[in-house]
């Protein structure tokens, strides 16, 4: 069974934990991702520990941009999986900030 997307996000809905050993990740997508969701891991971690998130439609005064956002993660170098065998990408999660990249399908 799949889930619904969830429709926008409006400003201020996202509420991001960074502090000391905790940073965050937007991971800024084509409006073609949408709903798609996208799983990451701590680099050269265990294989399964892994948490994903849902590339939604966010709407910021610009506009309405496409992410997945991960709100609190463990400062660090994080693999962003293609699908569940195939490593895509590597992004520096930094503490006490919020980390932008892009996915790139």
């Amino acid at each position: 069974m799949s889930e619904p997307a969830p429709g926008p996000s409006g400003s201020g809905t996202v509420v991001l934990d960074v502090g000391p050993g905790v940073g965050a990740l937007v991971l800024r997508a084509a409006p073609e991702a949408n709903g798609q969701e996208i799983e990451i891991s701590p680099a050269g971690g265990a294989p399964g520990h892994r948490t994903h998130s849902q590339v939604r439609p966010r709407e910021v005064p610009a506009g309405t941009q496409y992410a997945a956002v991960y709100p609190a993660l463990p400062a660090g170098d994080y693999t962003i999986w293609l699908d569940a065998v195939t490593p895509g990408t590597q992004v520096t999660v930094e503490e006490a900030s919020v980390t932008t990249a892009w996915w790139r399908t």
